[in-house]
């Protein structure tokens, strides 16, 4: 038995700081819920993924106690319920959201353990998904946010706010969790690692997570971190730790990472039996209830034994009522289980107004869009690796830091999923982030955060969304290799709720960019590594207000015998090989795969009874695959002809040259296919 339950200590022993009574309410209001749905609900089938906090309550409803900044901010994991419900989660709206009831933080959409909470005048919970560790980088991206809006705009609102990330001991071992830490440490940022030790993750024990099982200690030389350590099961050293580190986070003193030991006094989810722990580690355990301290430290200090059963019933019948309510609720309506995945931007289109007849390459056509967009929207920023003095290694922001700053323009640290994660977290603080990916091969790592990140707004029901724009170069150049020639865009089509833009040439590359950057979608912005100074692709400045609306074809060409739909750098070739054989050919630029103009690509296959698709990924799932599917579905009785596909076979692009252009559709591979399809 720990000690500090045997003994009732002194009222003075408790911070007076805390508002004592209030959390004692909320820790009964955490654990009889847990109670609830552990007994009745789960066995019940009314909730199908629980995971209950008991045990790491008192830690958690601290530390909200102590996020009383307007621009605080916290992103939690599976099991935080304490702290959402300290912040302003009604128990209501937990019941619901476990059962997958109508209102609450999804509406249904989600479940019931991930969490979100706007809080528009207050401290608010960024919303959680279901991996581990991906709360860190999105939670170093409010951080970053908060110093953008305090140092760069001035806004002395944000002054003493901080970013707090709370995981498990498991979560110490993800890329999430060291991306964050690198970059909090490196830019002093005002963030808390609040980390949870209960000895396991999920059957692994912490000793298999982290040397030693201990990630304080392990990262004692850390450079710009202050660490500290206590024990999560006794008010008083919890609270003393607390407090301790986020002063010092609110003062300026750089990151901080609190662990606090607690024990996880249930399964990892309502379904394990904790079958892997010893009955003497259970016992240890059960012996380790924080409630247990917590109880003698307040009776008779606080409340006497009366006044403690009293507050016991009261808090049930709130549970009682909130479940009343919850059982009550609708179904969420399946007729809106389609909205919001994206919203519907409201900006002007404008067409193109060209002063100046010299042309542009794309890849200046860009840096010019990016420029004038920073100088309009101090909320802009842009970063990634070696944008900032070097000016990306495609050149891309040449100059940009320069005359805007390093606050603006910024390289990072070698992280993808460290880049993408600070831009969601950025973004929900309400900052305009524009993050550049080297290369295609390169976003791989950062794979779970674009996923993501496009589902933010469907899967808080509209409460949260991150428009954040990812320029990515990549496909073919000079040459070809599987690690910087890839394109893949069909990966990006497939992450819902992303827009993917694939310009061809200069002038579409500012209007798709500058729609991006006044989306309210997230965008995937491809800078096709050939077309960035290609001579096809150069095309006079179409002005500072030229927008194009994602989802509009362009027709390259007009024609009447046969319809060729592409994309990219694919277009060029299309034309040509239509030239070179003379066809009447309608050849459509897609621009943008998601959305795309279907409505386009179905009234030309209908005129000309023949299609053609050409695309530069692989053949097999590719986009194009999509688009025949779509014209199959919608216009088989308008064809004369197959659709047709021709796109790289199924192999990476190679490096040797040869085996490159052996690979690709060429102009005269392209201009077989437009023949046979003519002759069919």
């Amino acid at each position: 038995m720990n000690p500090s339950s045997t003994l009732a200590p002194p009222a003075s022993d408790l911070d007076p700081a805390f508002n004592w009574r209030h959390i004692a309410r909320l820790f009964l209001t955490s654990r009889f819920l847990d109670d609830l749905e552990e007994s009745r609900l789960v066995p019940e089938k009314k909730i199908l993924y629980q995971f209950s906090a008991r045990g790491h309550e008192l830690g958690q409803i601290l530390l909200g106690s102590l996020l009383n900044d307007a621009h605080d901010a916290a992103a939690g994991y599976y099991r935080s319920r304490p702290l959402l419900l300290t912040l302003g989660l009604s128990a209501a709206d937990a019941l619901a959201g476990g059962m997958a009831k109508s209102g609450g933080v999804s509406d249904g959409r989600d479940i019931g353990a991930v969490y979100n909470l706007p809080n528009p005048s207050g401290p608010i919970v960024l919303p959680m998904a279901g991996g581990v560790g991906t709360q860190y980088t999105t939670t170093a991206g409010w951080a970053r946010a908060i110093v953008y809006h305090r140092d760069t705009l001035r806004d002395a609102s944000w002054r003493s706010s901080i970013a707090v990330a709370l995981g498990g001991d498991g979560s110490v071992a993800t890329n999430g969790f060291w991306s964050a830490l690198n970059i909090a440490a490196t830019q002093r940022l005002p963030m808390l690692f609040y980390i949870e030790d209960n000895g396991f993750g999920l059957s692994v024990p912490s000793t298999v997570q982290t040397p030693g099982g201990d990630i304080a200690a392990n990262l004692a030389s850390f450079r710009g971190l202050y660490i500290c350590e206590g024990d999560g099961a006794d008010p008083v050293d919890a609270a003393r730790r607390l407090r301790e580190a986020i002063a010092r986070v609110r003062d300026g003193g750089g990151p901080a990472l609190v662990r606090l030991t607690v024990p996880r006094l249930c399964g990892h989810s309502g379904q394990d039996t904790q079958a892997y722990k010893s009955a003497e580690l259970l016992a240890r355990e059960r012996s380790r209830d924080p409630l247990i301290a917590f109880k003698a430290h307040l009776i008779p200090a606080i409340f006497s034994e009366r006044e403690w059963s009293e507050l016991e019933h009261s808090v049930l019948a709130e549970i009682d009522a909130a479940l009343e309510n919850a059982l009550a609720r609708p179904e969420p309506d399946a007729s809106a289980v389609r909205s919001y995945v994206f919203a519907e931007d409201r900006f002007e289109t404008a067409p193109a107004a060209v002063t100046e007849p010299a042309r542009l390459n794309m890849l200046t056509a860009i840096r010019r869009t990016l420029e004038h967009e920073l100088e309009i929207n101090p909320k802009m920023v842009v970063f990634g690796e070696d944008v900032g003095p070097k000016g990306g290694v495609h050149a891309a922001t040449m100059g940009l830091q320069e005359t805007f700053g390093a606050d603006r323009v910024f390289d990072t640290s070698l992280s993808e999923e460290g880049i993408i994660g600070n831009a969601v977290g950025m973004a929900i603080a309400g900052l305009r982030p524009v993050a550049e990916i080297q290369f295609r091969k390169y976003a791989d790592p950062g794979t779970e955060q674009l996923n993501d990140c496009g589902t933010i707004r469907w899967r808080t029901a509209n409460r949260f969304a991150a428009p954040i724009v990812v320029r990515i170069p990549g496909g073919f150049a000079r040459c070809g290799d599987p690690w910087h020639s890839v394109s893949n865009e069909v990966a990006f089509a497939h992450a819902v709720g992303w827009q993917v833009m694939m310009p061809s040439n200069a002038e579409d590359a500012v209007g798709l960019l500058r729609a991006a950057l006044r989306s309210a979608n997230p965008t995937i912005f491809f800078e096709h590594r050939a077309m960035l100074d290609a001579s096809w692709a150069r095309r006079p400045y179409p002005g500072d207000d030229f927008i194009i609306r994602p989802g509009v074809a362009r027709r390259v060409l007009e024609g009447s015998a046969l319809t060729i739909v592409t994309w990219g750098a694919m277009v060029e070739r299309s034309v040509r090989a239509a030239e070179k054989t003379g066809a009447a050919a309608d050849v459509l630029d897609l621009r943008t795969i998601i959305p795309w103009d279907r409505e386009a690509v179905l009234a030309s296959v209908r005129k000309t009874r023949r299609c053609l698709i050409v695309h530069e990924d692989t053949l097999t799932a590719g986009f194009g695959a999509e688009v025949a599917a779509v014209i199959a579905e919608q216009a088989f009785l308008s064809l004369d002809a197959p659709v047709t596909r021709l796109a790289v076979p199924d192999v990476p692009l190679p490096y040797n040259i040869g085996l490159m252009n052996a690979v690709l559709p060429d102009v005269d591979r392209i201009a077989a296919k437009i023949e046979e399809l003519l002759a069919f």
